[in-house]
């Protein structure tokens, strides 16, 4: 794809689909809190290029029409199961798909859940719900009856597109849910016979595809209409719907996965994070899908000699992942800088990485390990290490096309150096939570995105996480970061992960309490625990030393690597 390239969009406007590695990316969107910056026009929003996004614009027809459109239909967009499947492939079924909903009366603006591990039907499904005008769910596939229960009623979704497990679970919270008129069935096209739900009520999605038109036209759609629904991944507690437009993806796309990692047509991604959640399925799906490159899909978990063997086997350039997962790589023996292939970009997500693992992957394998911290209100990230410029510890710099500020309790901006809460704005943010009102208003503060992340700023510009606000602890009437006493835990070479929360002692003031799980061939026990403790007094604070040290099988995490603190803290001591 050559810059300058345009496509069409809707009913005005040209839009470009080349963008320069390492252009400056700069946007500007309509205030919701006051008028639009001068620069841009209320009817456009700027990309990169300064090319207009047009009113009338919808995502589907610009991430994967386009490409058919241009002549690159017979580019591969996937990997799956050892067998490359075209754009031009995933653009007929998704029309297919597209159809197949509107036949089951899904109209403009209604929801449909895909609940589906990821593979080529989770890209046909999401693509052809857009495209009908309609709004993509995705959620884990994994969950139980209930909390599927929860969402179907929380989001009145019409349609749910599901692959087993989570079909029957679905299944069986369908009596509860009224709105969902129908459920279709994806099956594993390497196991034999039919799904075995289909006789429950579920609709057979071959079958549906096969009997639709393979031709659909984008719908009308506004650049901001609703085109997904991200559920956060609950690591505070219950998970609730961030609302994103068409145009946010084409904003996360530009600004995260083409000027900060620099991805190219010739790019070929690997994510171990899930399509299903924000972060996943902007590597997977509309990061390669901006630019004509290709990602590979893998439906189940990897575990870290698959994910070698997968290296081996693909050839990725790009890898993405959560810390833990690099962590447990580093783990398998005998590994060195020919088993990361043709690997240009390693980033990880989800918590903070510590130094050593920072370090350890650099000595072990010669690649940067890049830091970075989004969110699902953000779609995407905001802060980011990049390329050649990473630096252990820190998350990073404020990704070109956003701003970032720090402030205190009473919202004032915090002293150079001092920690603060972290403040956001960009292009790409959600327009609120789905039907959350008091939240939305306390997270989106006008143009600006409140996070519930402590960070402070170095001289340079360098962010440096704390942790979640919830999370700090106050020791003796001093703030204490749970991620510093983490970090100097994790230097520990009997260590693998650690979460620190906070505990009242017997006499009722707070201490810090760690939860730590072992490194290959460690012994928990009295004299690791204390150890450990004269470990952290050796380097910080003598009151941030953890006041407890319990050993543990695992963390408690969201299915995308964040761990749960809040479940830590519910039992009492």
């Amino acid at each position: 794809m050559s810059e300058g390239e345009t496509l069409r969009c809707g009913n005005s406007g040209e839009l470009s689909t080349g963008v320069a590695r390492g252009a400056p990316l700069r946007y500007h969107r309509e205030s919701r809190g006051g008028p639009a910056p001068v620069a841009a026009p209320l009817t456009t929003m700027s990309t990169p290029d300064r090319t207009p996004v047009p009113d009338r614009f919808n995502a589907a027809a610009f991430f994967l029409d386009r490409h058919v459109a241009e002549g690159r239909g017979a580019r591969t967009a996937f990997r799956h199961r050892a067998r490359s499947i075209s754009y031009a492939r995933v653009a007929d079924r998704a029309n297919r798909c597209g159809n197949a909903l509107a036949g089951l009366g899904v109209r403009a603006e209604q929801r449909v859940l895909l609940a589906l591990p990821d593979g080529p039907e989770f890209a046909e499904a999401f693509w052809g719900a857009l495209k009908l005008g309609a709004v993509a769910v995705p959620v884990n596939p994994g969950l139980r009856a209930e909390e599927y229960l929860q969402l179907l009623r929380d989001g009145r979704m019409t349609a749910a597109v599901a692959a087993a497990p989570a079909l029957d679970a679905i299944l069986s919270a369908r009596a509860g849910a009224p709105w969902l008129a129908s459920v279709v069935a994806v099956r594993d096209a390497d196991a034999a016979g039919a799904p075995g739900a289909a006789a429950a009520g579920a609709l057979d999605y071959e079958a549906l595809l096969a009997a639709a038109s393979p031709a659909l036209a984008a719908a009308d759609t506004h650049r901001d209409d609703a085109a997904l629904w991200g559920y956060t991944s609950g690591s505070t507690g219950a998970p609730k719907a961030a609302v994103h437009a068409h145009r946010d993806l084409v904003c996360a796309a530009d600004l995260v996965g083409v000027g900060t990692f620099g991805i190219g047509p010739d790019d070929r991604i690997l994510s171990v994070s899930k399509l299903y959640f924000a972060y996943g399925l902007g590597n997977s799906l509309y990061f390669p899908a901006r630019v004509g490159a290709a990602a590979i899909l893998v439906p189940g978990r990897l575990e870290p000699e698959g994910i070698f063997e997968l290296i081996a086997a693909e050839r990725p350039t790009c890898l993405f992942a959560v810390p833990t997962v690099y962590a447990r790589l580093l783990e398998v023996p005998g590994r060195g800088p020919g088993d990361l292939g043709a690997l240009r970009l390693c980033v990880s997500s989800g918590e903070a990485l510590a130094p050593r693992l920072f370090h350890q992957w650099q000595d072990r394998f010669g690649v940067e390990l890049l830091d970075v911290v989004g969110s699902t209100e953000a779609l995407h990230d905001f802060i980011a290490n990049r390329p050649g410029r990473a630096r252990a510890g820190s998350s990073g710099e404020v990704i070109p096309g956003f701003e970032a500020r720090l402030v205190d309790g009473d919202g004032r901006p915090v002293l150079p150096g001092n920690t603060g809460e972290l403040l956001v704005k960009g292009d790409s943010t959600a327009s609120g939570y789905w039907n959350r009102r008091e939240q939305t208003r306390r997270t989106m503060v006008g143009e600006w995105l409140r996070t519930g992340d402590m960070f402070y700023q170095d001289t340079e510009g360098y962010f440096f996480f704390g942790g979640r606000t919830d999370d700090m602890l106050k020791v003796g009437g001093m703030w204490v970061s749970p991620v510093e006493v983490e970090s100097c835990l994790l230097d520990h070479p009997a260590l693998l992960e650690v979460a620190v929360i906070g505990r009242r002692d017997t006499d009722g003031l707070t201490r810090a309490h760690a939860y730590c799980v072992l490194a290959a061939g460690a012994a928990a026990g009295p004299d690791l625990a204390a150890e450990l403790t004269q470990h952290v007094r050796r380097r910080l604070a003598g009151y941030k030393a953890p006041r407890w040290v319990d050993f543990v099988a695992e963390l408690p995490k969201t299915p995308t690597g964040k761990i749960q603190r809040f479940r830590l803290r519910a039992p009492a001591r």
